[in-house]
């Protein structure tokens, strides 16, 4: 548009354009473009009329000083048609001056030029950086299946009526710092596919509460949650191996590397299909819908289910965006402290430009206040794993004690939390 046409200010005119009157041009009936001078006009006769008025041209009409203007016939008659631009209320007040269109160029340019500086200065992820994030979300995506449908594979759940008692210590473990929810409807034993060997080897703790009277022999729910977890280890290693840089590192350490984040990775995972109406993993169909029931019928103790839920809402309310998940995931697994690991710094390399990766995401696409302090609360996010990690292995020595639910753990289990059996 023509810096040197002025916008009406007249808020009748303009409230008249937004409730849908035709843009037509009052001078000639062409299509307008906007009011111009006070009026709704195409463009050419807001040229006319701006030419007109500075030139303070006189016309005379050739004929009877009645012509009827028209698109067609708009340059026949230049008086009939400055007299329908003053009729329909174009001024020439509206005009600006030579002075104030080169201002108002130089205006405009300038909001250009501060735009064009404020994009440049925008984060952005580099090529490279969103081909990491690229190779990561298809790696997430075919070793993740939303529907479950392979949950039907696994050896059938089996619940029983739980202990009274134990669903009692429950409800007021949860009702402190939880929700008001029943603790029947808490938590789920995708907790435990959440764990590689909790999950598999879900056993009850050595508590002194008087929960510890479940009996071993009642913790029907195992063996199916040792297959839920069995098979969520095999989807972690394939999704490790397709991590860039994963697999140029020794064989030793990717083993390390697997074995001490499988657990931890699991429950990063199994944070999709936790939900915090009720506090419960639902993998599909009510088969397959995890509560604190399920758990206990696997051995599991509140010393990890607790802290474990705890985690799992303090994630979820996070609202990380799919390329956020799948990295922290990655650099759980890249991680250059675990036992054992024999070349560290590669490993710390590789884990270094992950977390590069993932600050550049937050700055560039979680838009403010969700990405506020975000990488930081990831980060305790891991640190809030090592701790649950570490009572699942405690939890999984006490199961590797009763040699009839060891037997149900699967060779998977047995051979990636050996190491745990004495």
């Amino acid at each position: 548009m023509d810096p040197g046409a002025c916008s009406t200010s007249v808020a009748d005119a303009a409230g008249e354009c937004e409730r849908g009157v035709p843009r037509v041009c009052g001078v000639c009936g062409d299509r307008a473009t906007g009011f111009h001078f006070n009026a709704m006009t195409c463009e050419g006769c807001k040229g006319f009329f701006r030419r007109s008025m500075k030139r303070k041209a006189m016309f005379t009409c050739p004929f009877s000083g009645e012509c009827h203007i028209t698109k067609d016939n708009r340059r026949h008659c230049q008086a009939c048609r400055l007299k329908r631009c003053l009729d329909i209320g174009m001024m020439k007040e509206f005009i600006l001056t030579d002075e104030e269109v080169q201002r108002k160029r130089e205006m405009i340019l300038k909001r250009k030029e501060e735009e064009a500086l404020r994009e440049s200065l925008k984060p952005k992820l580099s090529e490279e950086q969103q081909k990491v994030i690229d190779i990561l979300l298809e790696a997430h995506r075919k070793t993740y299946d939303p529907t479950y449908a392979d949950f039907t594979k696994f050896r059938p759940p089996v619940r029983s009526q739980p202990s009274s008692r134990g669903a009692t210590k429950s409800s007021s473990l949860l009702t402190q710092d939880l929700s008001s929810e029943d603790s029947s409807d808490l938590f789920s034993s995708e907790a435990f596919s959440t764990f590689p060997g909790v999950a598999s080897a879900q056993l009850w703790g050595q508590d002194e509460s008087s929960s510890v009277n479940l009996e071993f022999s009642q913790l029907s729910m195992l063996p199916h949650l040792a297959d839920l977890v069995s098979y969520s280890i095999q989807k972690v290693i394939g999704f490790a191996k397709m991590i860039p840089g994963f697999r140029d590192l020794s064989v030793e350490d990717q083993i390390v590397l697997l074995k001490c984040s499988a657990m931890e990775v699991i429950m990063l995972r199994s944070n999709e299909s936790f939900t915090l109406e009720d506090m419960s993993w639902t993998c599909g169909s009510s088969d397959f819908k995890y509560r604190v029931s399920d758990v206990t019928q696997a051995g599991h103790s509140m010393a990890l289910l607790e802290p474990l839920v705890k985690f799992q809402v303090g994630l979820k309310k996070l609202n990380l965006h799919e390329e956020e998940h799948v990295l922290l995931m990655a650099i759980c697994i890249l991680s250059p402290d675990r036992p054992g690991v024999r070349e560290p710094l590669r490993v710390e390399a590789l884990q270094e430009r992950l977390s590069e990766v993932l600050q550049s995401y937050i700055r560039a696409r979680h838009a403010a206040p969700g990405g506020r302090l975000l990488y930081a609360k990831m980060i305790q996010k891991l640190a809030d794993l090592r701790s649950l990690n570490e009572e699942h292995s405690r939890q999984y020595r006490c199961l590797s004690f009763q040699p009839e639910h060891s037997m149900q753990l699967t060779p998977l289990l047995l051979e990636v939390f050996g190491n745990e059996i004495s």
